[in-house]
């Protein structure tokens, strides 16, 4: 197993980010007038030809945004959704997890988007989402009852890559992850910036349930640096190839 000491953060961006539009902010949807007009195009220029990726990363639709991709024809058979920082909050989710349009998503990216347990909790109870391999939930608030709520879910049964980083997540999160069923497609977990100390650590490099995880990066979280050298020595997980504690 391959320790990793120092931490290189890669931000990989999907597809061509357009210039966000804004002329006044809208209180209620989340979105500026302008962006509210351009949304039909907005969604126009973010969809591939057949319509099985859109990448609207930092368009800030809102509500009323989100509300019209869920009606766009063109989009029904999307696969690769990437909504980064779109203020859709638990109210987006929800329209996102009532909408079969987004029945066939595989990839989704929920970055930066106000989210909380509330919005986990219309995911793993919508009739859609069931066939999800990539989930990026960052910089939201989940915090230990979202992460519970989510890992208890079959929804994440064939999810290779999960990003929880910049959550709230402590160690009673930590100890969801490592002891959920749903987890044995896993290959890359994100954590990074969390409040995990070493309790959670141990629990997840040390879990049955994560046979499959290769990169866990645990980097930020409230673990004295006296204390790394014997959890990387404690890690016990099969195929783990990179772990990343600072």
């Amino acid at each position: 197993m391959k320790l990793c000491k120092n931490f290189v953060l890669l931000v990989l961006s999907l597809g061509i980010l357009l210039p966000a539009c804004r002329s006044g902010n809208d209180g209620v949807t989340g979105a500026s007038a302008r962006a509210r007009m351009d949304v039909p195009k907005l969604i126009e220029s973010g969809t591939s030809e057949d319509g099985t990726s859109v990448n609207l990363n930092n368009k800030r639709i809102g509500l009323k945004g989100v509300r019209i991709l869920a009606e766009t024809e063109k989009v029904k058979n999307v696969r690769s959704l990437a909504l980064k920082t779109n203020k859709l909050g638990d109210e987006g989710v929800a329209i996102l997890a009532e909408s079969p349009t987004f029945q066939s998503v595989e990839k989704l990216f929920l970055w930066d988007n106000q989210v909380t347990v509330g919005g986990i909790k219309s995911l793993v109870k919508s009739a859609h989402f069931n066939n999800l391999t990539e989930l990026n939930l960052m910089r939201n608030q989940l915090g230990d009852e979202g992460v519970k709520l989510l890992v208890q879910s079959e929804k994440v049964g064939q999810i290779t890559l999960l990003d929880l980083g910049a959550n709230e997540i402590g160690d009673a999160g930590a100890i969801a992850i490592a002891n959920s069923p749903h987890l044995e497609n896993l290959k890359r977990l994100d954590l990074f910036r969390n409040k995990i100390s070493s309790k959670g650590i141990e629990a997840l490099i040390r879990s049955k349930h994560l046979p499959n995880l290769e990169f866990l990066d645990l980097t930020a979280n409230a673990v004295d640096i006296e204390q790394i050298p014997f959890l990387e020595k404690m890690a016990d997980l099969p195929n783990l190839k990179v772990l990343i504690i600072q």
